[in-house]
């Protein structure tokens, strides 16, 4: 076989990936980006799965161990920065197994559904380790 005849076939295996990858990443199991609290609140519909951000409301975590899960709530603005809990989301995650980053304030991503009663069910749960740039932006006073 020519040295022709193999970089054609080996441009065409390429090309075939990149369209078989872009027409996989159409479908249902395309990456969804989170939506803001707020945003989620506006438009979120009962029952779709959904990716929801915000930070953990002060107190507010209860595990229950019996039942093997835990409860939240999720409010839209960091309660370090002066965020209040006012419109807070009440987040129900089936499992006792939460980040070590989980506490009262993190930075968190809920993933899964909004019940008709108006709690969320989470799948899944992400919480954001805080940068280490952020804090010294506040030790000094500056702003990134």
């Amino acid at each position: 076989m020519s040295k022709g005849v193999q970089i054609a076939i080996g441009a065409l295996i390429i090309a075939g990936l990149v369209m078989w990858l872009g027409a996989s990443q159409s479908g249902e199991a395309r990456f969804t980006y989170f939506q803001t609290l707020g945003e989620f609140q506006q438009n979120g519909t009962v029952g779709e799965p959904v990716r929801v951000h915000g930070f953990v409301a002060l107190g507010t975590i209860e595990r229950d161990v019996a039942a093997k899960r835990v409860t939240f709530a999720v409010q839209e603005h960091a309660p370090h920065a002066g965020g209040a809990a006012g419109h807070a989301l009440r987040v129900e995650y089936a499992s006792l197994e939460t980040p070590d980053l989980f506490k009262d304030g993190a930075e968190v991503v809920v993933e899964g559904k909004l019940t008709p009663a108006g709690t969320f069910h989470a799948t899944n749960l992400l919480a954001k380790c805080p940068s280490k740039f952020e804090a010294m932006a506040k030790e000094q006073g500056t702003r990134i």
